[in-house]
């Protein structure tokens, strides 16, 4: 690591803007880790944010002591993103732990942000850089500006972006990638994310967004055509019908209604799909199913019911996803102000299985549920 000391010690000072160390060994010490300059009462400290176990973990340190901790964290992470006011440098560690730097010099300097605890929120798709998909969709200006009535819509696009940001390094970056998007309505999200992965990170990607209204994948296609995003097709269908593949890098399902999602995720698994990111709505059938003696007294309330109910639903979705050897996540996609349907299920495929059947099998008997996730798992798609 003598190479990675000297290219840290070298630019963790003034010129430093910000570094991301990601791809870990072990998820368990930590998932991902972002480090920025700070000014701390006046003096030029170095924020560690470290993310562990769906929680995030922050200490400021001096110069001397940011340089042993990343390099305490290299140990761990493959890769590391390092961006300095003059220059722009990508470490990979290998299996063997052997070090490879690639430094890339700018040809204008980098603008810093302030260096301040209370920064403006960075957002991946930025207000005042026009976006032509946002600008058909009525969610900014033609000048960059975002309508103050589409403000949160502006936010729940770059929050999506932000969780695909994430799970990057667990992508192939050397050929096409897969990617469906089952119950893709107007497409907000289908379009952000082609526009992120292919016009601004440069992925090789083919996008198929799915979707039962005819009127919305007509104008979906339209659009589709107008930008030349000629990798990204919308199709009228059914999620349980799709046949279009047999594998998938990555599967998205958002607001697919009930048990719509579970046959999005059954398909995710069969596809052996690297990621998944589904967000679930309107979960009505262990509403219809749940009762137990014990529970009685607070599931006669109707809005109690329905939210347990549904709370029920996804923990289960993101354990048998767990079962099929997937490390999952549950998020908040937006915040609780803004709607009660703000649950977003990652998981990211691991190939470590967790032997935990016997365990949900005894909390549905307790409940007296049976998800179709469970059924359509045990019967490989077909319920």
């Amino acid at each position: 690591m003598s190479e990675l000391r000297i290219l840290l010690h070298e630019n963790l000072n003034s010129e430093f803007i910000s570094a991301v160390l990601s791809n870990p060994r072990d998820r368990e010490k930590a998932s991902k880790i972002k480090v920025r300059p700070l000014l701390n009462k006046g003096r030029l400290v170095f924020q560690i944010e470290t993310f562990k176990n769906n929680q995030a973990f922050h200490e400021n340190l001096s110069d001397g002591e940011a340089l042993e901790r990343l390099l305490e964290h290299m140990q761990n992470m493959r890769q590391m993103q390092l961006e300095t006011k003059s220059c722009s440098c990508a470490v990979l560690v290998s299996k063997k732990g052997k070090v490879t730097v690639k430094r890339k010099p700018r040809k204008h300097a980098a603008e810093q942000k302030p260096l301040t605890h209370n920064r403006q929120k960075r957002y991946i798709l930025e207000e005042g850089v026009p976006v032509p998909f946002l600008m058909d969709l009525g969610v900014m200006t033609p000048e960059g500006k975002v309508v103050h009535a589409r403000f949160d819509k502006f936010r729940q696009i770059n929050r999506f972006l932000e969780f695909i940001e994430d799970v990057l390094p667990e992508l192939p970056g050397d050929r096409e990638l897969m990617i469906l998007d089952f119950g893709c309505g107007k497409s907000y999200l289908t379009f952000a994310m082609y526009y992120y992965l292919h016009e601004l990170k440069g992925y090789d990607i083919r996008v198929v967004g799915l979707d039962l209204k005819s009127e919305v994948i007509r104008r979906c296609n339209e659009l589709s055509e107008k930008y030349g995003y000629e990798k990204l097709t919308f199709l009228e269908g059914n999620i349980a019908d799709y046949a279009g593949t047999d594998a998938a890098d990555m599967v998205v399902t958002l607001h697919a209604c009930d048990t719509a999602t579970d046959f999005a995720l059954a398909r995710a698994v069969s596809w052996n799909a690297k990621v998944i990111l589904s967000v679930p709505c309107c979960q009505h059938e262990l509403n219809r199913q749940i009762e137990n003696e014990v529970l009685a007294p607070v599931l006669g309330y109707g809005l109690i019911r329905e939210r347990m109910a549904a709370l029920v639903t996804d923990a289960l979705r993101a354990r048998y996803l767990e079962g099929e050897g997937y490390q999952v996540q549950i998020l908040e996609f937006i915040d609780m102000e803004h709607t009660p349907k703000n649950i977003l299920i990652r998981a990211v495929k691991t190939g470590k299985r967790n032997d935990n059947r016997n365990q949900i099998k005894a909390c549905e008997e307790f409940l007296h549920v049976s998800p179709a996730l469970g059924r359509l798992l045990d019967k490989k798609g077909d319920i």
